[in-house]
């Protein structure tokens, strides 16, 4: 199950695919974790998605990583 959370278009970022500053979509994604349908609604985790405007190349960072 994902859900977006907020969304911000036209970001500038570092691409690791292009090389260069380039502009990114960002948006935070709740993921599910756990692939047991009875525990899903407990392993919810916020993700920090980056898309590359220019190559399209997508990554992803688990944000609660403490």
């Amino acid at each position: 199950m994902e859900s977006k959370a907020s969304r911000s278009d036209g970001m500038t970022e570092q691409c690791t695919n292009c090389g260069r500053e380039t502009s990114h979509e960002v948006s935070v994604e709740l993921r599910t974790e756990s692939s047991s349908e009875e525990n899903a609604e407990f392993s919810r985790e916020p993700y920090r998605v980056t898309s590359c405007l220019v190559c399209g190349e997508e990554t992803s960072q688990r944000m609660n990583n403490a």
